[in-house]
């Protein structure tokens, strides 16, 4: 029998045997709390100039087409960045962008929080959504290849409750920093507490560079490199971790891949290879990935994936274009209900956004003034609809009618109430949607193409946030009823769109 077992462990092991004998336990617990701020730093990166936008917008003397650039670089810089970070973390590896990304991210965080004018904020942030975009889409590969069949299931759900937990995270940290008046100065520059509470958003991301430092490199992707001896000293410090065990107690000694072996990357001596030699294997392996997307460009997959890019795009456009101004809305509603204003409407609202700068002085010192109340308010507002991030997973696309009804309802709201409750049933069903799309293209699309198509809508979602933060400064300042035509025919589109994908969500993956 014990010459048996000693067979088997000599056996060659592929990665699903090899993470099984890790079991799960404490590894499993640190590489899930690691992941937790570079998914939170996500949010704070996307969401935080929202609950600065009221604050700065007196520092800054703002207009409403700088707010709505200002909502879209960062955008911007998730859009142009998607492509090189994939390529990057496909070939040089998973831990140095979660660790690089991490550290630049909070870098230019900080440096947004040390901006004087406009042109600086919009550069530091466009350069935040450009660093944060490689770990937040790295830090998903990174967790399920650390984790076998059994638990790999829970990562997305993991994922999931991550962003929401970012999502209420954000407006409470906003409901206790930004009513504190902080005023300070450090030679020529001005501090005040919209730039503090932008130092303090940069912390997950610092922190999440921080504890990937004391993680290894992803076993699959050594695996998949055919770096196999790098790959079974990971699963030793997992299993000795896991288990309290020694390293050389684990009973897997060799391991094995499905893809080709490429174990002639390491010469006789076992030296790694030269930095020439992997960029011209990640060459290759470009070359290979553009031939195995070919089958997108030709039925049936290319009506599907135009459909689907469409449909994100339209939904996403619609979702930002609200969730991102809706912390000015409540501000400003906050605002004009402290200087006894009878009309406290949408339309009221939109406009006395729209005509801020024909405002003379004493009017805009008056409104400045209240700041840190309207600040109070529009944190304690808006941790209500960000609990609708907790419900995206369990309805479908039959929820775009009810979010083009929900949005236009808020054409007619009256209160501030009532558009915190109108606006919440919004963005509950339009996250559906969004979380949906997702959910059935990993149906639809064949292995070889399912990251790139996957890639490619978030890559559509994000075009639609900055197109839509763009647009809707310019609506706004044509009419009250231009924007919620605009956004209510982009809606009836998505619905037309989602009218001809049928998908069946239990066939087996291609």
């Amino acid at each position: 029998m014990a010459e048996r077992a000693k067979d088997n462990a000599e056996e060659a092991a592929d990665f699903e045997t090899a993470i099984a004998e890790c079991g799960f336990g404490f590894f499993n617990l640190f590489i899930l709390c690691s992941a937790v701020p570079c998914l939170t730093a996500m949010v704070f990166s996307a969401s935080a100039l929202s609950y600065v936008m009221p604050s700065a917008e007196c520092d800054l003397d703002l207009s409403i087409v700088d707010k709505g650039m200002l909502h879209a670089v960062t955008y911007a810089g998730m859009i142009i960045s998607a492509v090189p970070w994939g390529f990057i973390a496909d070939t040089i590896g998973r831990r140095p962008v979660l660790i690089a990304g991490g550290w630049l991210d909070g870098f230019f965080v900080l440096c947004a929080s040390l901006s004087q004018d406009t042109a600086q904020l919009m550069a530091f942030k466009f350069f935040d959504g450009f660093i944060i975009c490689g770990p937040f889409a790295v830090v998903v590969s990174y967790l399920a290849e650390f984790h076998g069949k059994q638990h790999r299931p829970y990562i997305m759900l993991f994922v999931g409750l991550c962003v929401s937990i970012g999502s209420m995270l954000l407006p409470l940290l906003a409901y206790v920093l930004l009513p504190v008046p902080i005023l300070f100065k450090v030679a020529s520059m001005k501090f005040r507490t919209w730039q503090v509470f932008l130092a303090v958003s940069s912390l997950p991301s610092l922190l999440s560079g921080l504890l990937h430092i004391f993680l290894p490199e992803s076993p699959k992707f050594l695996m998949s490199q055919g770096n196999y001896k790098k790959a079974l000293d990971s699963f030793q410090r997992i299993y000795k971790l896991n288990k309290r065990k020694s390293r050389d107690s684990y009973p897997i000694k060799r391991l094995t891949d499905p893809t080709p072996d490429r174990s002639d990357d390491l010469d006789s001596t076992g030296r790694s290879s030269t930095l020439k030699e992997r960029f011209s294997r990640a060459k290759r392996k470009f070359l290979d990935g553009i031939r195995q997307l070919k089958p997108m460009f030709s039925n049936p997959y290319l009506a599907i994936s135009l459909q689907v890019y469409c449909l994100h795009f339209c939904q996403i456009m619609c979702v930002n274009s609200v969730r991102l101004w809706l912390p000015q809305i409540f501000a400003t509603m906050n605002a004009m209900d402290s200087l006894g204003a009878n009309d406290t409407s949408m339309c009221a609202v939109l406009d006395h956004n729209a005509n801020t700068k024909s405002m003379d002085e004493e009017e805009k010192m008056v409104e400045c003034a209240l700041v840190g109340r309207r600040s109070l308010d529009m944190g304690f507002r808006n941790r209500s609809w960000n609990w609708s991030g907790w419900f995206s997973d369990h309805l479908s696309l039959h929820a775009v009618p009810s979010g083009r009804e929900s949005h236009t309802d808020l054409y007619f709201v009256k209160t501030s109430l009532v558009t915190m409750i109108v606006s919440a049933v919004y963005l509950t069903m339009m996250g559906i949607c969004a979380t949906t799309i997702i959910g059935m293209s990993v149906v639809i699309f064949p292995t070889l193409m399912r990251t790139m198509v996957l890639l490619l809508i978030m890559t559509f979602g994000r075009l639609g946030s900055v197109s839509g933060n763009m647009l809707l400064p310019i609506f706004m300042q044509l009419s009250c009823l231009a924007p919620f035509l605009w956004l209510c025919s982009l809606m009836s589109i998505a619905f037309l769109f989602s009218l001809f994908l049928k998908v069946d969500d239990q066939q087996s993956l291609n």
